[in-house]
């Protein structure tokens, strides 16, 4: 009985600890998440105003071209970025954009393409090297507090890949999958098309005059100079608008995960406690009844003994 209470005393001493860290992984990702929130509020007016001013310039000249808006039907290769996390806890932050990925992937080769993989995140690199699965690059270490470095970086490489001839392996789309921040409560795995551009997809629509028209904008020196000035930064700025989202919803899932482990450590300390107190009443109703057994056979040798 005694070894039984030893044993259930150091689960309880060790899930406390557990507890404890628990706990302050919650308190660390809720003090961050308001930072987050607040990037992805700040992002949101610089990524509308130039999918505005793109919108307008393709929309009122209707002849322009540029490689980043062409369609490349000769080219069966298709790059998918996966942003993922370089920590875990997270609950199912990783798997749900591993499964949407994957889902992706299945149908690019349905249609005759052959997906690349660019990961964002140690999570997503070590799920890949587990299986012993190629992956063309990986960029980690920033996946909760991304900089537009990192966006930078991320867009030169896969529009170089774009940019590239088929013959020389070049892509011919680019597809991204992130985790959308909607709420504290909601956030969802999502895949955007980055290239070739589509650009007013219905979440960053720009707005729109009382008649439906898009603004009139004057372009200097020419309408295809800005295209070249502004194509690359608003590529960027995608990119840097899903890290923010990506990073925002990942600190919402670990607090979530890191609640729910701390309520679920307390429970297990509950019902430990619980035993503990069984098995201590059990060893002294035990001891008891030694003490007594004991003086009642003291007391009927002292009998017999008259």
């Amino acid at each position: 009985m005694g070894a039984q209470l030893r044993v259930v005393r150091r689960r309880i001493a060790s899930t406390k600890s557990m507890a404890k860290i628990t706990r302050a992984q919650e308190l660390i990702a809720s003090s961050r998440i308001v930072k987050a929130q607040q990037r992805v509020k700040e992002s949101g007016p610089y990524a509308r105003q130039i999918t505005r001013a793109i919108s307008a310039l393709v929309s009122h000249n209707v002849g322009i071209s540029h490689p980043l808006l062409a369609e490349k039907p000769d080219s069966k290769r298709a790059a998918v970025l996966l942003i993922t996390s370089d920590r875990g806890f997270a609950g199912g932050y990783n798997a749900n954009v591993l499964r949407e990925a994957e889902g992706l992937m299945t149908l690019l080769r349905e249609q005759g393409k052959e997906p690349v993989p660019y990961i964002v995140g140690r999570k997503g690199v070590g799920w890949y090297r587990f299986r012993e699965r190629d992956f063309a690059a990986e960029w980690t270490g920033f996946s909760d507090n991304p900089r537009f470095e990192n966006a930078e970086t991320i867009g030169r490489a896969l529009v170089e890949e774009f940019n590239k001839e088929t013959e020389e392996g070049g892509v011919g789309e680019i597809h991204i999958v992130f985790t959308e921040f909607v709420s504290m409560l909601t956030q969802t795995a999502q895949v955007r098309r980055l290239l070739p551009l589509e650009i007013e997809e219905a979440e960053e629509l720009p707005d729109e005059d009382a008649q439906g028209r898009l603004p009139a904008y004057d372009f200097e020196p020419s309408a295809v100079a800005v295209l070249d000035a502004l194509l690359p930064n608003y590529i960027e700025s995608r990119i840097w608008h899903m890290l923010l989202q990506a990073a925002a919803s990942e600190h919402a899932q670990r607090r979530r995960a890191m609640k729910s482990a701390t309520d679920n450590a307390k429970d297990v300390i509950e019902n430990l406690t619980r035993v503990a107190n069984q098995a201590r009443q059990a060893e002294i109703t035990q001891e008891i009844s030694e003490i007594v057994g004991g003086a009642n056979a003291l007391a009927e040798t002292s009998a017999g003994s008259e």
